[in-house]
C-alpha cells in the first residue's frame, strides 16, 4: 500500500482546480496587461480570481496582492511594516520562536539593518500567550507577526485575540496563514488581521501561487520593480492559470471544510492515540488546539532520518519537520522553541492528513510504524543507554 502522509509539505492538485486552470491555457492564455480581447479575458479570469478570493478572506479586491507563494509574501509583509515604521521611527517587531524560516530569516536580516526583534516563547504546548505579547509591544513596534497555525507541529495560535489585542494598541498584524488557510476558517475583518500570507499548494491548489492581504489604509511601497502589475506594487506577468487554480481550490476547501475537518480530525485522534501507546514516544503541542490533519511525534533514541526512510521503503511517505529545511541535519527549530532536548528532538516524525486519507491508510500506519521504531532502536546505542536509565 502507498500511503501519502505529507500533505503539510504539499498536496495534490484537485481536479476542481485543475479543471478551472485548463481554459487558462488554450482560451484565456494571453497578457492580463493586454488591451486585445485576448488579454482582456485573461484580466477577467484574473479579476473573478481575486474577488472571489478577497470574498472568502471576508476581505476587498483592493486589499489582494499575488505573490508567488507564501514566502514571498511574509517577506513582503514585514518589508511593508518596517518601511512604514521607519516613517514613525518605529522599528521593534514581535514574533514568535517557531515562526516559518520565511519570516524567521527575513527578521534575521531586519536586525542586521537595524531593527530590533523580540521572539516569544511558545511553550511546551506548542502555543503563543496573549499576554506575553501584550508584555512585549512597546511605543516603537512596527508589526506583530505570530503564525496562524505551526506547519510542523499544526499548533492553531490565539490569532483573534492577538488581533484585537494590536488593534486596540495601534500595532500591525501579520499572520502566516500558509498552513491555515482551507483548514479553518479565516476571517480578515473579524479577527483584526491587518496582513495575511497563504499559498495555494497547502489546499490542492497549485504551486507558484499565493497572496498577500494587506489591510486598506497602510501604504504598500512598491516590492518587485518592473511593470504595472499588482496596481504597481509587484513587476511580472500574473500567473493566471495558476491564480485561477488558488482560487477555485479555495472555494473548494472553504465549502467542505466542516465536512472535512470532522473525518480528517477523526483520522488524527486514531492515529493519535496508537502513535501516543509507543513507548517513550510523544505527541508534541496542545493535542486539541491544531490543525486538523497535523500530529507530530518524537520517539527517543532514534534518528528521524532512518525512521523516514524505513517508511518510504514500506510505502509511507512522511517527514521529519517543514519541507523547507529537509536539506538540514539541524533538529527542527520549533521542537527546541518548544523546549525538546536536541538529542530527543532528532527523533520527529510529522504525519499530516488530508481530505484524501482514508481510514485503511491510517490502519496501515499504524499497523507499520512500531515494528519500525523497534527496529531502529535496536540498533541504537542511545537506546541501550536509555534502557538502563542514563
Amino acid at each position: 500500500m502507498n500511503v501519502y502522509a505529507d500533505n503539510a509539505a504539499t498536496t495534490v492538485v484537485s481536479q476542481t482546480a485543475l479543471q478551472a486552470m485548463l481554459p487558462c491555457f488554450t482560451e484565456q492564455y494571453g497578457n492580463p496587461s493586454s488591451v486585445h480581447e485576448t488579454g482582456r479575458k485573461a484580466a477577467q479570469a484574473l479579476d473573478a480570481a481575486r474577488a472571489r478570493i478577497a470574498e472568502l478572506l471576508r476581505a476587498e479586491a483592493k486589499e489582494i496582492y499575488f505573490t508567488s507563494g507564501g514566502t514571498e509574501a511574509d517577506n513582503w509583509a514585514v518589508q511593508i511594516a518596517l518601511a512604514s515604521g521607519a516613517k514613525k521611527n518605529k522599528r521593534h517587531i514581535v514574533s514568535t520562536a517557531f515562526e516559518h524560516h520565511a519570516i524567521l530569516h527575513t527578521l534575521k536580516k531586519a536586525e542586521k539593518n537595524g531593527a530590533e526583534v523580540t521572539l516569544l516563547d511558545v511553550h511546551t504546548d506548542g502555543l503563543a500567550r496573549v499576554e506575553e505579547v501584550a508584555a512585549a509591544i512597546r511605543e516603537d513596534t512596527a508589526l506583530v507577526t505570530v503564525m496562524y497555525a505551526n506547519n510542523e507541529i499544526g499548533t492553531l495560535q490565539p490569532i483573534a485575540e492577538i488581533g484585537k489585542l494590536c488593534r486596540e494598541k495601534g500595532v500591525p498584524f501579520h499572520t502566516d496563514a500558509v498552513q491555515a488557510m482551507g483548514h479553518v476558517p479565516v476571517d480578515v475583518a473579524a479577527q483584526n488581521i491587518d496582513m495575511l500570507s497563504l499559498t495555494a499548494h497547502k489546499f490542492h491548489g497549485p504551486k507558484g501561487a499565493g497572496l498577500l492581504y494587506c489591510r486598506g489604509g497602510i501604504p504598500v511601497p512598491v516590492f518587485m520593480e518592473g511593470g504595472a502589475q499588482e496596481r504597481g506594487k509587484r513587476g511580472g506577468t500574473e500567473n493566471v492559470p495558476a491564480i485561477v487554480g488558488m482560487a477555485a481550490a479555495l472555494e473548494e476547501a472553504c465549502r467542505n471544510m466542516d465536512e472535512d475537518n470532522l473525518r480528517v480530525s477523526r483520522l488524527r485522534d486514531k492515529l493519535i492515540d496508537a502513535v501516543s501507546s509507543i513507548p517513550l514516544s510523544r505527541l508534541n503541542g496542545d493535542r486539541r488546539r491544531r490543525l486538523p490533519g497535523i500530529a507530530n511525534f518524537v520517539f527517543e533514541g532514534i534518528e528521524g532520518e532512518g525512521l523516514l526512510l524505513l517508511l518510504d521503503m514500506a510505502g509511507i511517505s512522511a517527514s521529519s519537520g517543514s519541507a523547507c529545511t529537509s536539506g538540514s541535519l539541524d533538529p527542527s527549530h520549533v521542537l527546541l522553541a518548544i523546549g525538546l532536548p536536541h538529542e530527543v528532538a532528532h527523533g520527529s516524525l510529522r504525519l499530516s492528513l488530508s481530505a484524501l486519507n482514508t481510514e485503511e491508510e491510517v490502519d496501515y500506519i499504524i499497523k507499520t510504524l512500531p515494528p519500525i521504531v523497534e527496529r531502529l532502536r535496536g540498533m541504537s546505542p542511545v537506546w541501550e543507554r536509555i534502557k538502563k536509565g542514563a
